[in-house]
């Protein structure tokens, strides 16, 4: 949702969005996209002023606002994680099975990461209107 929010921010940033118009362009509730958008603006991604005259914008250009960044925004773990800690484990063959997930988890990340770090929302909002007529 946060790239969705973003990518329409990028499409309309001659002016502010508010939540209840980012909420509809992605059919979801604004409560939802109101907890986004501060996820986000804490990232430094999108700037948001409050009232009835207030709405969020992209605070950076879209070309520089990777999807990488947009995850650890609003992600606070890796995409793939362990749920739980080995060192609780007892038995041994637990506790090296789970240590050996962890390592291929890890690895995994840095190749998910990397790749979402090579696409913008721009790229995202260019390969959208691709799509319309």
């Amino acid at each position: 949702m946060g790239v969705h929010a973003l990518a329409l921010l990028a499409s309309d940033s001659d002016r502010t969005l508010t939540s209840d118009e980012i909420a509809a362009g992605i059919d979801t509730n604004p409560v939802v996209v109101r907890r986004i958008l501060s996820s986000l603006q804490d990232a430094g991604l999108v700037s948001s002023q409050k009232g009835p005259t207030g709405g969020s914008r992209l605070a950076q250009s879209p070309k520089k606002i990777s999807l990488a960044a947009v995850y650890q925004a609003i992600e606070k773990r890796p995409v793939l994680h362990v749920p739980y800690s080995a060192s609780g484990v007892k038995d041994s063959h637990a506790r090296k099975v789970t240590a050996s997930v962890k390592d291929i988890f890890q690895s995994a990340n840095k190749a998910i990461s990397g790749e979402l770090e090579g696409i913008t929302i721009a790229q995202v909002v260019k390969r959208t209107q691709r799509g319309k007529k």
